[in-house]
């Protein structure tokens, strides 16, 4: 079999739903739980705030790695998006 030149869109699909993923995906993910953290957290509320600021941005790190580092782009994009809808859910259950 003799391999095609040119232009894989499959590969630069790929690409891009990483990218995505990694980005503003994984920013959206970690401020989710950034909220979420500061609400249900048993401290001060301003101790509250700069713990769960902290854990977003060691996640906005996690997710771009994990955004590459998965068999798909569309896992990646699913997986965070799950991961997103846990945070929102809490945010809805806590209520303050």
């Amino acid at each position: 079999m003799t391999r095609r030149s040119g232009w894989n869109w499959r590969r630069a699909g790929d690409a891009g739903l990483r990218l995505s993923a990694a980005v503003p995906l994984g920013y959206a993910v970690a401020s989710l739980w950034a909220v979420a953290l500061s609400r249900i957290l048993p401290m001060d509320r301003a101790d509250a705030t700069i713990t769960g600021t902290l854990f977003a941005i060691a996640f906005c790190a996690f997710a771009a790695m994990w955004a590459y580092a998965s068999r798909s782009g569309w896992r990646a994009v699913w997986t965070l998006a799950v991961i997103g809808a846990a945070g929102w859910a809490v945010i809805q259950v806590s209520g303050r």
